[in-house]
């Protein structure tokens, strides 16, 4: 069984209404980047980093996964399917896909702000101060924020190195070190890259460059290599 890796990112999720700060000049609904999504930042202000991550717990707790992340759960019946998603919702898992791999963490968990091991599933969609994990320290979103490392990145870069398909969906390429992962992709292996404002990729071969939103791009794309490869 051939095996496709798929990179997705905030686009992917935006169609289903969630926000994204890409193209929104350092803010994100009204807030700082820098304020909200840095480990300074939690440091500064915690409870206003808890207030924005609650925000959007509950937002990616009504979104619907789109047509997008339901053809890429469909290609599990015919590929070996990984997702490596810069998403920090679970509209992946929501559509079916069962093999994910979060870059940048997960909404619905929580962790020790002392022991990054400590990784909590949530029962609740909030995080308060004080609410604390077993070992008496306060719980975190479970997000890999700028200025902190992102732990995923060698399993990632190891499964993108296996691929036999490439597919990028939904992002830039511009936020690094996951915009590096399409370097790690064999030189014989076919890259698909879709995105609505298709990022630059290096010209190669085997690229295939599809200028469409994932919605409605992806259902195409799926039967197209189920029909190729069956």
């Amino acid at each position: 069984m051939k095996k496709i890796v798929v990179l997705t990112g905030a686009g992917i999720s935006a169609e289903s209404g969630l926000s994204t700060f890409r193209d929104a000049g350092g803010l994100w609904e009204g807030y700082d980047i820098m304020e909200v999504a840095s480990i300074d930042g939690w440091r500064r202000n915690p409870a206003l980093v808890l207030e924005f991550y609650n925000m959007r717990r509950k937002a990616a707790y009504e979104a619907l996964p789109n047509d997008g992340h339901k053809a890429l759960a469909k290609l599990e019946k015919n590929f070996d399917v990984t997702i490596v998603t810069q998403n920090v919702d679970n509209l992946h898992e929501k559509a079916g896909s069962t093999n994910i791999i979060h870059l940048h963490g997960e909404l619905f968990k929580s962790r020790s702000s002392l022991d990054e091991h400590l990784v909590f599933e949530m029962k609740e969609l909030e995080i308060k101060l004080g609410d604390k994990c077993p070992r008496g320290s306060q719980l975190r979103p479970h997000i890999v924020w700028f200025g902190e490392a992102v732990p995923m990145l060698e399993t990632a870069a190891k499964e993108v190195m296996k691929a036999d398909i490439f597919i990028v969906v939904g992002t830039s390429l511009q936020v690094y070190p996951a915009a590096g992962l399409i370097d790690y992709v064999d030189h014989n292996t076919p890259i698909y890259v879709m995105d609505p404002k298709l990022p630059y990729v290096s010209p190669r071969a085997n690229l295939k460059l599809i200028e469409a939103k994932a919605a409605d791009g992806l259902p195409k794309l799926v039967e197209k290599l189920i029909l190729n490869f069956e």
